[in-house]
């Protein structure tokens, strides 16, 4: 978030209309004793997270009102921040942040360390503040009260131009991975004019509840819980062992046609695909044939992913050759030419770089007249100037700054060949019908490595409405399909929240 200042007023409104702050973050509270600065934080924060100098003198004294250990308390509140901060951990400092020397050494603490600094100011009337200090058990005296407010009076006017990146009144606020942290203005700019987006499931994990045996009913579940959210396509990894970034080598992984073959009988309407085949794998004319055969058995409904390939440790354990980069995009840049020809008219015969057929004769026809090729990979020289000149869409990763870059390169390329080339995006995503939904997923999901905080950033956790923003943001930036692969697939539900956020985009 740039630099920002928001002063207004608190709302009773719901948890999803909160102001979103980006994870992790330093947040301190500014305001006079008995302003509401301690209940403000049990309401939005878990108590881990919250370093209270009143919790703390009560540790290292005699109780929370033992004005005696505040020296204490206060150094030991400065260690521990210095310590969660260096571990990049979200913290809430619950004290009467009227020392402004202190307030600017914890904003220099959360810049070392590159956190977000959110200044919390509560403007409480005075009469309320006395009357909630009359309802103490332990009363601050009216003397000490009253010198607070003259100080908070001054620190009132000092906040804005401290320098944090917000500063806000009490609210209703929550936490969330930084991609979301500006969702709400998204969704309302979707509300307001809204655009269209393909969504498309990829599946990439076999090890579903039940072991091997259920696989087969649990992929013909997923494929129809799909149709019912409104996907407009289910994709597979196209690998013959799980690749180390989604699991373990020795996990049940399927064949991906094999598998596009049986979720073709499974569905009606979704398009099915790879992202993406390795164009390494299979003689390039036999994949012309299956994914022929794939669209004729589906009624026209595949898409044909074709990728460099990467993972060589695959194609050693397989025993296949892994040529060197250059040579893997001849290939590829002939693969790219020859499919069109084995799936249309005639059967001309075929000079390739590397490739090399008498006829690309080959029968029965794919039902559709242009099966569409998306190529993976965004490689911005050469990946995506091969997808500008034969393909139909370019799949790309990576955050929304990333695939901006991405969608412009690609534009560039598109200039010289006179095409449009569509933009996909494939991402990890966790996504929760609301925030109570969210927390329960997070703890579930998470390994014990990672803290919510971290693993909600790695997987993008979210709710609907921050998804929403998200998929705004990425079809702003031209992407024209969104495509999720989601941590949750094996759970019944774990579509259900997916039809909501479809439907804004339709």
């Amino acid at each position: 978030m740039g630099a920002a200042t928001r002063l207004g007023t608190g709302s009773n409104c719901a948890v999803e209309d909160a102001l979103r702050l980006p994870e992790p973050c330093l947040v301190i509270l500014v305001g006079p004793g008995a302003s509401g600065k301690s209940s403000w934080a049990e309401a939005h924060f878990p108590p881990d997270v919250v370093l209270s100098s009143d919790r703390l003198r009560a540790m290292l004294g005699a109780g929370e009102d033992d004005v005696t250990a505040s020296a204490d308390a206060f150094e030991l509140l400065e260690e521990v921040l210095r310590r969660r901060l260096r571990r990049r951990l979200t913290t809430v400092v619950d004290t009467l942040g009227l020392d402004r020397e202190r307030r600017l050494g914890w904003l220099a603490l959360a810049r070392q360390h590159g956190l977000p600094c959110i200044a919390v100011a509560f403007d409480t009337p005075a009469a309320e503040c006395r009357e909630r200090n009359r309802g103490r058990a332990k009363r601050i005296p009216a003397d000490v009260l009253a010198g607070q407010f003259r100080t908070w009076a001054a620190t009132r006017e000092l906040l804005p131009a401290e320098g944090y990146d917000l500063v806000i009144t009490r609210q209703p606020v929550r936490t969330v991975a930084p991609v979301f942290a500006s969702a709400a203005e998204s969704v309302r700019r979707q509300q307001e004019t809204p655009t269209n987006l393909r969504f498309g499931l990829q599946i990439s994990r076999y090890t579903f509840s039940g072991g091997t045996a259920a696989t087969r009913v649990r992929l013909r579940e997923i494929a129809a819980a799909a149709e019912q959210a409104g996907f407009d396509a289910i994709y597979v990894m196209d690998h013959f062992r799980q690749i180390p970034q989604a699991g373990r080598a020795w996990e049940d992984f399927l064949e991906s046609w094999t598998t596009l073959a049986y979720l073709a009988a499974c569905t009606d309407r979704v398009r099915l695909g790879t992202l993406v085949s390795g164009v390494t794998y299979r003689n390039v004319a036999h994949l012309g044939k299956i994914v022929a055969t794939l669209d004729v058995l589906s009624g026209g409904r595949t898409i044909c992913g074709l990728g460099l390939a990467w993972f060589k440790e695959e194609h050693e354990a397989f025993g296949w050759d892994f040529p060197p980069t250059d040579e893997r995009y001849a290939l590829l840049e002939d693969a790219l030419q020859l499919l069109p020809l084995l799936w249309g008219p005639g059967g001309p015969p075929f000079e390739g770089r590397v490739l090399h057929l008498r006829s690309t004769a080959s029968y029965p026809r794919p039902l559709q007249e242009h099966v569409p090729v998306v190529v993976g990979g965004g490689g911005e020289r050469r990946t995506l100037g091969l997808a500008a000149r034969y393909a139909d869409a370019a799949n790309v990763m990576g955050d929304l700054a990333t695939v901006r870059r991405k969608a412009a390169v690609l534009r560039q390329h598109c200039q010289e060949p006179g095409r449009e080339v569509q933009l996909t995006h494939l991402s990890t995503a966790l996504v929760a019908a609301n925030q109570s939904q969210l927390g329960e997923l997070l703890e579930r999901h998470r390994p014990r490595r990672f803290s919510a905080a971290q693993y909600a950033a790695a997987v993008h956790a979210g709710t609907v409405e921050d998804h929403i923003g998200r998929c705004r943001d990425l079809a702003e930036a031209g992407v024209r399909e969104v495509m999720l692969s989601l941590p949750n697939l094996d759970e019944p539900d774990a579509l259900e929240p997916l039809a909501r956020l479809i439907a804004t985009f339709r």
